[in-house]
């Protein structure tokens, strides 16, 4: 079976590859680009999300395209920032304060991405309400497949991706209904579970029970693609591999920082969210690993302990603190391109490469 063929008969995908962004454009250019984008969108409000996915359908009419959010277990039940704030040890906010002094960060007086909601289940209802009136074709689920979740996107004909970092956690989204599994490696970017991608991919396909599985986590070159095919993945999940892309439209600062990375500089730290969340090294992740940095709190209360002066750093660029969700393939960017010319060599160094695998399966090279 050709390289990604199961792929295109699931979804109408030239290639089999779905390309995460956290910005709209570098979905919609994933999914021009043969690929299936998704648009991360956790962290927009209602109606954001409305105008994205209408801005989606216009844009990609048929092409396969979808939206991720992160719906975990254990939220509080209601978006209520005060009670969170008031639940915050004082120590934290000292510790956090402090940071803003040190770094010189100019207090705005206005929210960050994570704070400017509470990650609850209401907020999850609402997001999710706007998603299936759109009756989107894919429905990602990171940190949890939650049931309800699911049986709304199969009643609306979505088809559900399931991020899984375990074996246990792909028989739980199975369970749950997922039809297709990202086999989330320790290598990736975002939140991460504590499983290596090679180690992780052929356990999530034998459990998989048939389903389509995805390799994610240090896919960034066309040898990870075709690495990822032997280990029995029908395709890849990337995110890493496109945030220095034009369509991402890192900051000066930030892009920098991404071409300058060296294979240590991806770093796990549960200071952004209050979950293990790999991301690039800077002075954030090393002031909340020094000795006598307080524990981060258990999420949502994280997000809210630290979202504004987050949001204040972004909008400032407090070049110290400057960082980015970033898996170990952070390593291989080497220039800003286009989501498109990343997609094509990614497909065509993994076609090469499988070629001379099938040329020479013992490797001898003659």
């Amino acid at each position: 079976m050709a390289m990604g063929a199961r792929i295109r008969e699931l979804l109408g995908a030239e290639r089999p590859v779905f390309g995460f962004g956290m910005k709209l454009e570098v979905a919609i250019a994933a999914s021009r680009a043969g690929g299936v984008g998704i648009w991360g969108c956790t962290r927009n409000t209602p109606e954001e999300i409305e105008e994205g996915v209408t801005r989606m359908q216009d844009a990609l009419g048929d092409l396969p395209w979808g939206v991720d959010l992160v719906i975990p277990a254990g939220m509080p039940e209601t978006n209520d920032r005060a009670a969170i704030e008031a639940q915050l040890p004082p120590d934290h906010v000292a510790f956090v304060d402090g940071m803003r002094e040190r770094h010189g960060v100019p207090d705005d007086g206005l929210p960050g991405l994570r704070s400017r909601f509470v990650r609850s289940e209401e907020t999850a209802r609402d997001q999710l309400a706007v998603v299936m009136d759109h009756r989107i074709p894919l429905l990602a689920l990171g940190v949890g497949s939650p049931t309800w979740a699911v049986e709304q996107a199969h009643e609306q004909g979505s088809s559900i991706v399931s991020l899984v970092g375990r074996p246990s956690h792909a028989e739980i989204a199975i369970r749950a209904g997922a039809d297709i599994l990202v086999a989330q490696g320790t290598d990736s970017g975002g939140h991460t579970g504590p499983i290596g991608t090679f180690t992780l991919v052929p356990l999530v396909v034998e459990a998989a029970e048939g389903r389509p599985v995805l390799a994610a986590g240090g896919v960034a070159t066309g040898r990870h693609v075709a690495a990822a095919m032997a280990l029995g993945a029908d395709g890849v999940w990337i995110g890493t591999a496109l945030l220095a892309s034009v369509e991402n439209d890192p900051s000066p600062v930030l892009l920098d920082k991404l071409l300058a990375a060296g294979p240590t500089d991806a770093v796990i730290s549960r200071s952004v969210s209050g979950k293990t969340f790999r991301m690039l090294r800077s002075a954030w992740s090393d002031e909340w690993s020094a000795d006598g940095a307080p524990e981060p709190l258990k999420m949502p209360h994280q997000d809210i302990l630290i979202g504004d002066l987050l949001g204040q750093v972004q909008r400032h660029q407090v070049a110290s603190l400057v960082h980015e969700g970033a898996g170990q393939g952070v390593v291989h960017l080497r220039e800003q391109e286009t989501v498109a010319a990343v997609i094509d060599r990614l497909v065509a160094e993994a076609e090469r490469v499988a070629g001379q695998v099938r040329d020479d399966p013992a490797g001898g090279g003659g």
